[in-house]
């Protein structure tokens, strides 16, 4: 009763169940917090690593040199710096942290795109969960929809959306195909279908593919869908508030996603797992992540999509205190930062502290079952939802704490 009480306060709060969208930004190889978000300028150097810090609208509060735009514009999001990520391996990172779910062999367990897609299903003719890029690591199931089962599965764009010739597979129809032709294969599955669900002992299961084929199909052919994922018609000054870089018009073209119906879209970013040249990789990939990410959160505060719209940072780890001897650090399991903004998030905030040397939190540790419990509660959805597995079995979806600094 208290969680259902509780459920019910966040979504007064963030939205309507079903109102509220989220895009998840994923910087996949584990994003070093000491190098970013969390810098320890008073430690040995061999800690504090080569990097200076800035400062930030916050007293006593500082950032990375690499970080100005966040500093700038922290304002408008919320850093934690009390995040104790459990897994320090690749892959079962990213199933944990993608599901609040630790990782376990024998389930796989639902990312919250995939919980997304089946408790809201479609809006408009756009799959209601999207991956742009390929940077999610899948061998344990991570960013997958586990026990829902693949119809809830994110619709994947890879390649670059900075590149003159990025397109959209299987949304662009091919050179010499009509609308008439689809149409035409549209009625030739239905037939096809139809004697597959009189010989099927599982007819629930055609009857969604039925209904996944029938979206398919209007995603194929409605003129919205095209304009949704066509990023020339946005403003060349809006393309370059963005940055044109891989990560800052995916970030666009996820904006233009939700605008257009997507309830939830991951932005992947790859090449951060920095066990050598941690400062040399990082002067190459934290700008764009500098610059899309606060670009992000101030142009749907603009277009007035803030308040419906969750935007979260997260990576599969931290990385070591002490640097290696190849100039890198390795993986670290017991302290990391997040950001969130956005769906009535408290902006302006840094939450908790890790220690002298960021090794560990030290004030208000949360983990990822935390912040699984307050990204569902912010999009309506209770945590005591039953789904269950293709064999019957009842899963609870979330044993988590909702975090309150973060619920508003």
């Amino acid at each position: 009763m208290l969680l259902r009480a509780k459920a019910a306060q966040a979504t007064t709060s963030a939205g309507k169940a079903g109102d509220v969208n989220c895009i998840l930004i994923w910087t996949r190889g584990g994003t070093s917090h000491h190098d970013t978000l969390d810098p320890k300028p008073a430690a040995p150097a061999e800690v504090r690593g080569e990097f200076g810090v800035i400062d930030t609208p916050l007293p006593s509060v500082k950032f990375s040199d690499q970080m100005p735009k966040f500093a700038k514009h922290l304002r408008h999001f919320t850093v934690m710096r009390n995040l104790n990520p459990l897994v320090g391996s690749h892959g079962a990172a990213d199933a944990a942290m993608m599901s609040g779910k630790k990782f376990n062999p024998a389930i796989g367990y639902p990312c919250f795109g995939s919980v997304v897609a089946k408790e809201f299903g479609y809006r408009q003719n756009l799959p209601p969960f999207v991956q742009i890029g390929s940077d999610v690591d899948r061998r344990f199931g991570g960013g997958m929809p586990g026990y829902l089962g693949l119809a809830y599965n994110a619709f994947e764009l890879p390649g670059d959306p900075s590149s003159k010739n990025f397109t959209v597979r299987d949304v662009t129809l091919s050179a010499g195909m009509s609308k008439e032709r689809i149409d035409r294969r549209r009625q030739a599955l239905h037939s096809i279908d139809r004697l597959q669900r009189e010989l099927s002992q599982r007819p629930d299961v055609l009857e969604a593919m039925d209904d996944h084929y029938h979206h398919a199909f209007d995603m194929i052919t409605a003129p919205a869908t095209q304009k949704a994922f066509d990023l020339s018609l946005e403003s060349p000054q809006t393309r370059e508030a963005y940055g044109q870089t891989n990560l800052g018009q995916s970030c666009l073209l996820a904006r233009r996603l939700i605008e257009a119906g997507t309830r939830f879209v991951t932005v992947s970013s790859g090449n951060w797992d920095t066990h050598q040249q941690n400062f040399k990789n990082l002067r190459t990939l934290l700008p764009p992540l500098d610059q899309a990410f606060p670009a992000l959160i101030l142009d749907l505060e603009q277009r007035g999509l803030l308040d419906r719209t969750l935007v979260v940072w997260m990576t599969d780890f931290g990385r070591t205190p002490n640097i290696n001897s190849s100039a890198g650090r390795d993986h670290w399991s017991t302290a990391s930062t997040l950001c969130m903004a956005g769906a009535g998030t408290p902006p302006g905030q840094v939450l908790g502290a890790t220690d002298d040397i960021g090794g560990r939190v030290v004030e208000d540790e949360c983990y990822p079952m935390d912040v699984a419990a307050t990204l569902y509660m912010k999009l309506g959805i209770p945590l005591d939802t039953i789904h269950h597995t293709a064999d019957g079995r009842p899963m609870r979806l979330n044993e988590g704490t909702p975090i309150r600094a973060l619920m508003g």
